[in-house]
């Protein structure tokens, strides 16, 4: 049976021996994994962690402010590094799903690397989770967090690293959270993909098609909020469709909907979404977002499809 008290009381006692009182920047994207391993760093390390919240511009609506706060709330020393500008130049003009995930990953840890650097830090603490870990090594998907289990040497960006969680499911991460004191908005929060929005954006990443997306997300995490989904978000297509608006034929963007209930994101099943709900967002999503003519659901499982679409 896991204990998450005997496990916090281990893992910093790892983590005071692994850093000898050396400087620690953990990488926080606000999620309940990246948010655990940085109040249980601090726990070890105390004053020598700096929170890193790298603001991609692929977050959803306001969330770069709501992280900040949050880490504020929590107490701890936080950083935000504005870096939209770098994500989206690397990702311009990539079409293919794991091409992006790499790109994502490598523009990621090298602007870690930069400010391990510039605090003069020793250690990147991340929230790697077992699920990621088998995902990338199973070669399903790559996981933007996973590097030295597929090889790749954290040393190569000038930090070496502390992923406490990498042997745990998202329900062990989320007891852990809760004995940290951690409040449900936190520890029950729903997943992100790391890479945010560009891999719901289904062919090119574009500033337009992320806004197109965020907009979409954020009218269908509304919607679903009493679902109590695992997951739930809007998906842009890479092709469009012919559609009426105003009362003229438009060639505009289809999102899909996905709604997924879930434990620990290895499998999952599709959630039967009642048809005035899907009616609802439909609506929303087109008649809130210009370009959108058409708004789909899916239904399928993991596996055969995984949770989000690239």
């Amino acid at each position: 049976m896991f204990n998450p008290k005997d496990f916090l009381e281990k893992s910093v006692k790892e983590i005071r021996e692994k850093t000898r009182n050396e400087m620690v920047i953990s990488a926080c994207s606000g999620g309940v994994d990246s948010t655990t391993v940085a109040v249980l760093v601090q726990r070890a390390v105390e004053d020598n962690l700096l929170a890193v919240f790298i603001d991609d511009g692929l977050r959803r609506e306001n969330e770069p402010n709501e992280v900040m706060m949050m880490l504020s709330d929590l107490g701890m020393k936080a950083k935000k590094v504005d870096a939209e500008d770098e994500f989206l130049g690397a990702l311009k003009g990539i079409m293919d799903a794991e091409s992006k995930r790499k790109v994502f990953r490598e523009t990621f840890y090298s602007i870690l690397g930069r400010v391990a650097k510039s605090e003069k830090a020793r250690w990147l603490a991340q929230g790697t989770i077992r699920a990621d870990v088998v995902e990338t090594v199973g070669g399903i998907k790559t996981q933007h967090n996973v590097l030295e289990q597929i090889g790749i040497s954290s040393e190569t960006y000038g930090f070496r690293l502390l992923e406490p969680l990498k042997e745990l499911y998202k329900p062990q991460v989320r007891m852990i959270a809760r004995e940290l004191g951690l409040p449900d908005e936190i520890s029950g929060k729903m997943p992100f993909p790391g890479p945010g929005l560009a891999i719901r954006v289904l062919g090119e990443v574009t500033p337009k098609r992320v806004e197109t997306v965020r907009k979409a997300t954020r009218i269908v995490e509304e919607e679903t909020r009493r679902l109590m989904a695992f997951q739930s978000f809007a998906v842009l297509h890479g092709n469009k469709a012919t559609g009426i608006k105003d009362g003229k034929r438009v060639y505009g963007d289809i999102v899909t909907v996905r709604v997924v209930k879930s434990d620990d994101a290895v499998t999952a099943k599709a959630m039967m979404v009642p048809h005035n709900l899907l009616k609802t967002i439909s609506d929303r999503v087109t008649h809130e977002i210009p370009s959108v003519v058409r708004c789909l659901f899916d239904v399928t499982d993991k596996p055969p499809a995984t949770i989000e679409f690239e």
